[in-house]
């Protein structure tokens, strides 16, 4: 059997030229099909489509906040796991276009399993995003380190504060 390599994702939005220049502009996704109604988009390989949500539909755009290891993030969100390169043009990218994060890059889970550094973005209709980049990609599921790569590199450079960030 032939592993899947490329997710899909449908999203609502709440106005379809203000979310493409979002995705388009700020993130850098490649613009595919379209029509009145949706919009699709090559998100780092991936088939992400924006759909326009109706405009009395209130439900459509429920949020909250969940614990995540002593963090707060906001649920639902997607995002990509990045290498350290496209993780920190991306945010740099998004600073560039005087875009907001609504969580800074930063260092979650230091010195665990599974360290990462992460940001978060909300688009313009409040989807949140995230964008990782993982210490050791391999300890995406891991429990425990692999002692082979524990201490191999650090993350530390990656969030470093942007200029003008807080």
């Amino acid at each position: 059997m032939e592993a899947i390599r490329q997710f899909h994702l449908a999203i609502p939005v709440r106005d379809l030229e203000e979310a493409r220049r979002f995705y388009r502009d700020v993130l850098g996704a490649s613009e595919g099909r379209s029509t009145p109604n949706f919009i699709d988009f090559n998100f780092y390989g991936h088939h992400l489509v924006l759909h326009a949500a109706p405009k009395d539909d209130g439900r459509v755009f429920h949020t909250f906040r969940s614990d995540f290891h002593g963090e707060e993030v906001q649920i639902p969100h997607f995002g990509m796991n990045l290498d350290r390169e496209a993780w920190r043009t991306l945010a740099e990218r998004i600073k560039s276009h005087h875009y907001s994060f609504f969580d800074p890059p930063h260092i979650r889970l230091e010195g665990k399993p599974g360290e990462h550094a992460t940001m978060f973005v909300c688009d313009p209709s409040g989807n949140a995003l995230e964008f990782k980049a993982f210490r050791n990609h391999d300890e995406v599921f891991s429990k425990v380190f692999d002692p082979k790569t524990k201490d191999l590199f650090g993350l530390e450079e990656l969030a470093v504060k942007l200029d003008g960030d807080e």
